[in-house]
């Protein structure tokens, strides 16, 4: 497991996004979790492409000097998210653990893969809950500056923003206009921005359990050669079982030191909450290999048996063979022998015919002799 470097509440935490580095320095975390990440494809507007390889900590932050909310998540010194939440924004559920929304000034939507149902359902509500604190604070915001401005100021919307945005860092203030473009013309502009990558999210999400479902036939068909590998991987998976329970045992102990420890209350408990996560992982890891060796012992029986199957059709069919060779060696025996007594038929016919022509010769001689003698009767 990576080491986590400490964190301290006061001090700066540096991430990358957009090509340059950003600051933030007096925020505090408010609410984290775990979850994958996507962005959409830019060029498709329609595949999602994952942006972390694991499953990382997405925090909501919020920012008391400029009394704005922002999801931000970091996958090492590397921030994939940094997204202020405006009262334009939506977050929508596509599935039972995964969930979405367009930020117009990143030009992206970010796509949240959960572990679960509830964790999904906690983010979307303090989305919800957030977004609509960041109305009120865009509300409050635009009275007091209402109060505040003068004559002058309010017959010109663009100096009327400009303190917002020059104060703005990587476009966290709520509306960017100029002076030449009216305000309500963007807020129309920015549903159609949204509604592109959200009409395609079915679409998107079908084609990724598609290739999900391809990967899961590849698996299939490499099941053979891993049935011939089982026996050998039982060893290895136990081996990997104890290492989890040892390293869950040490994840354990972590936590409970760092309960002990005083201080530092907001970072302590968001290291908890990853270490735990992390330990319903490596349980969870637990229980799929557990259940995969079931399956391949399962499996291993089953290719078992159908080998004795085969063997026992093996003998059968080579005891048939030599039964068809018995046959065949009668049969020739007899169409020889049938063959001899036809041979033996047509010489008895043949005799038969030449003694049926002799005694006909002898009884016409008979009959001429007979004729003789009584003409012989006669005459006398």
């Amino acid at each position: 497991m990576a080491q986590r470097t400490p964190r301290k509440s006061q001090r700066l935490k540096r991430g990358f996004m957009n090509s340059r580095f950003i600051e933030i320095e007096g925020e505090q975390p408010i609410f984290s979790t775990r979850a994958h990440v996507f962005q959409i494809d830019p060029n498709t507007k329609k595949n999602w492409l994952p942006t972390s390889k694991h499953a990382v900590t997405v925090s909501y932050f919020f920012d008391s000097t400029r009394n704005v909310y922002r999801i931000i998540s970091l996958d090492g010194s590397k921030a994939i998210i940094n997204s202020t939440i405006t009262p334009n924004m939506t977050f929508t559920k596509t599935s039972q653990k995964f969930g979405q929304w367009a930020d117009s000034r990143a030009n992206t939507v970010y796509g949240l893969g959960f572990s679960s149902e509830s964790h999904l359902v906690k983010f979307a509500d303090k989305f919800a809950e957030f977004k609509e604190a960041a109305r009120l604070a865009k509300e409050k915001s635009q009275e007091k500056m209402e109060l505040t401005s003068t004559p002058s100021q309010e017959s010109a919307p663009g100096d009327l923003l400009s303190p917002l945005t020059s104060e703005s860092i990587n476009g966290t203030d709520d509306e960017r206009v100029t002076p030449d473009t009216p305000q309500h013309t963007e807020a129309r502009a920015e549903p159609s921005q949204n509604a592109l990558p959200f009409s395609h999210s079915s679409s998107s999400i079908n084609k990724h359990w598609e290739a999900e479902l391809a990967a899961l036939k590849g698996n299939n068909a490499k099941l053979t050669a891993a049935l011939l590998e089982s026996t050998a991987n039982v060893k290895q998976w136990k081996q990997q079982l104890a290492a989890y329970q040892e390293e869950a045992e040490r994840l354990h102990k972590r936590v409970t030191e760092l309960e002990c420890v005083s201080g530092q209350t907001t970072v302590i408990k968001s290291q908890k909450t990853e270490l735990n996560q992390t330990i319903e992982e490596l349980e969870l890891a637990l229980k799929a290999k557990e259940e995969e060796l079931e399956r391949l012992k399962a499996e291993v029986q089953s290719a078992n048996e159908f080998q004795s199957q085969k063997d026992a059709l093996a003998q059968k069919l080579q005891d048939t063979e030599s039964r068809n060779q018995v046959l065949e060696a009668q049969l020739s025996d007899l169409e020889q022998r049938l063959e001899s007594s036809q041979l033996e038929r047509e010489a008895f016919r043949d005799s038969l015919r030449s003694l049926l022509e002799l005694l006909d010769s002898k009884i016409f001689e008979l009959t001429e002799l007979r004729d003789t003698l009584a003409k012989l009767i006669e005459g006398s």
